[in-house]
């Protein structure tokens, strides 16, 4: 019989000592605190780029990004087909339009050999997805963004010390969006993170995610310092129009002792990840995202492709069911390609700005290469802090697979 083993909490090092002092502190909110500013200076600098900008998520970091890349009404954005709905719904925050590109069978990222076609007078923004941890072909992508003057925002919220030909990702793009939600390498339950090296990009984000204060500054959120000036009655707060997106202390107190140990949290991804793949090495039926040999991926998750139904008549659903009835640990499917998703394909989107959503739509059939793999995805976990849960998962895996062979 098996032994149970128990998957340890992530939060194991000095968040409930760094919390202590928040509650300790003076100042709980990122106006006035210094939690944010030494987790967005400390993430910063791990990533290698001039300016962090802490957000309370990494869907509000991709809006905010959007906006001080001046992206607005009725301008398009072009992003991969098989991704979050997040990518699509930060594009109708800023009153623009998604344009999906479609994904490569093998990497299950936008395929750059097609990004050009898609690209308009209206194009104002590339958004490059890594996903599962696994960096896109900025190669391409950066050639044809270059080429065309069109910024491109990397979405890294499910990579962490990823790496694209020996670069860090969050250093490749105009500025990169991370997430540092409950099931993130990063995880503080909710919260995000903005990086670039322009400090331009870098004060707008911040207006924008604190409410348009006007002294707020690419590398200083706090508002508050010179109270003399900020309490005087005849001081004008505000010069942008923003957003309250900002980071509490407490967050960021728990994401800055998860910064402490990121090495720690990625490498045991990565070995999870490992764990499962010789578990399925020799498989006919289940193909793991391809990794080329210039990436390092980080392993949000395991993307693998399952082809049991053509191959073996045996289902997505039954196959799961099965290993779940072994004792494995199950696996999650893939969220649908956004545009096939009710928002979009019944246009409840286009009640926001019906001006300029009139006549956008998107059918079934627009992106088949996304629609095809979606439904064969199986994102196996990567998220265990006892190795001997991974191969223990990873062995039930393996005796299903053998059935099978």
């Amino acid at each position: 019989m098996e032994t149970t083993l128990k998957n340890p909490s992530k939060y194991l090092g000095n968040e409930l000592e760094y919390l202590k002092k928040v509650l300790e502190g003076e100042s709980w909110s990122a106006t006035g605190g210094s939690w944010t500013i030494g987790l967005e200076q400390a993430f910063s600098k791990r990533i290698g780029t001039r300016y962090g900008v802490a957000f309370n998520s990494g869907t509000s970091t991709l809006h905010a990004a959007l906006e001080a890349l001046g992206v607005g009404a009725g301008d398009e954005v072009i992003t991969p087909a098989l991704t979050v709905i997040m990518d699509s719904t930060a594009i109708f925050h800023a009153n623009a339009v998604p344009v999906y590109c479609d994904v490569d069978e093998k990497t299950f990222n936008l395929d750059a050999k097609k990004l050009e076609t898609l690209i308009t007078p209206r194009t104002k923004a590339i958004i490059a997805v890594a996903l599962y941890g696994l960096s896109p072909d900025y190669d391409k992508i950066l050639e044809i963004s270059e080429r065309h003057h069109i910024p491109v925002i990397e979405d890294n919220a499910q990579a962490v010390l990823s790496f694209y030909k020996g670069k860090m990702l969050g250093t490749i793009g105009d500025i990169s969006s991370f997430s540092f939600e409950n099931t993130k390498h990063i995880s503080c339950g909710e919260g995000g993170m903005i990086l670039t090296d322009s400090e331009e990009y870098a004060e707008k984000c911040r207006k924008l995610g604190g409410h348009g204060f006007r002294n707020l500054r690419a590398e200083d959120g706090r508002v508050r310092l010179n109270q003399d000036m900020f309490q005087n009655p005849d001081y004008r707060r505000h010069d942008a129009l923003g957003w309250n997106y900002r980071m509490p202390e407490f967050t960021a107190a728990v994401a800055y002792a998860q910064l402490e140990r990121v090495e720690e949290l990625v490498t045991m991804r990565r070995k999870s990840a490992q764990i499962f793949m010789d578990a399925m090495e020799g498989c006919g039926f289940l193909l793991p995202q391809t990794t080329p040999e210039d990436c390092v991926n980080s392993y949000y998750s395991l993307g693998v492709r399952y082809l049991g139904k053509e191959m073996l008549g045996v289902s997505w659903q039954e196959f799961r069911k099965e290993y779940v009835e072994m004792g494995g640990d199950g696996y999650y499917g893939a969220w649908s390609v956004p545009y096939l998703e009710p928002v979009i394909s019944e246009r409840t989107f286009a009640k926001r700005l019906p001006a300029v959503y009139e006549n956008v739509r998107y059918e079934e059939g627009l992106c088949p290469t996304a629609e095809k793999i979606q439904k064969q995805i199986m994102q196996i976990k990567t998220n265990y802090r006892d190795l001997e849960l991974a191969k223990q998962k990873a062995d039930v895996l393996h005796r299903l697979i053998r059935k099978y062979q």
